[in-house]
């Protein structure tokens, strides 16, 4: 697997989440927890990116599997603005993963006792490099602070790996599941050299 070096600023701190969000159309954008009325919309924006569509997306995100994670009390943030949905976040305790690319990972990579697995992310089209993916990651550092978030980023996805990187995340392992590669990143600082 190809190793990754890109040295970008620090993570983001719970206090910048102060500054306003806003679109470049000046929308306003919105984070808070998913709630049951929101599954459809989530659902349509994750199908829109499955990878059969041309997107980076794995897996069923069909209206029920949406919903059975809301129900199964997973976290799930989403970004809203004037024009509807523009971003979703979903997240899942570690102990309650069965995809296999999220069981690979978590081989690769435990985490911390209570890490949990990040994503997917998923943000329209029409919002990318605005600023969504900031404002979820504030508001899932808001609702799980001090936890390590682990999750995987296809090697051949190099917009979404610098997007993460830019966050604080930092690459800590690789997996290649069904002859793909990816890259496993960890919210967990590096351990300081002393």
């Amino acid at each position: 697997m190809k190793r990754v070096g890109i040295a970008l600023g620090g993570p983001l701190r719970q206090d910048s989440r102060r500054t306003p969000n806003l679109l470049a159309n000046s929308q306003m954008i919105r984070t808070r927890v998913a709630t049951l009325d929101d599954v459809e919309s989530i659902s349509a924006l994750l199908m829109a990116n499955a990878a059969d569509r041309g997107g980076m997306l794995l897996g069923d995100w069909s209206v029920r599997v949406v919903r059975d994670c809301l129900d199964a009390e997973q976290l799930i943030i989403v970004a809203t603005g004037e024009t509807g949905l523009l971003g979703v976040l979903l997240t899942e305790d570690k102990a309650r993963v069965s995809a296999p690319p999220v069981v690979a990972m978590f081989r690769a990579w435990p985490g911390s006792k209570d890490a949990y697995g990040y994503g997917p992310v998923c943000i329209d089209r029409a919002a990318r490099g605005q600023g969504v993916l900031d404002a979820l990651y504030r508001e899932l550092v808001r609702q799980r602070p001090d936890r390590e978030a682990v999750l995987f980023i296809r090697a051949d996805n190099p917009r979404s790996l610098s997007a993460h990187l830019r966050l604080g995340m930092r690459e800590v392992a690789g997996f290649v599941l069904d002859g793909e590669d990816f890259i496993v990143l960890s919210t967990r600082p590096e351990p300081s050299p002393d």
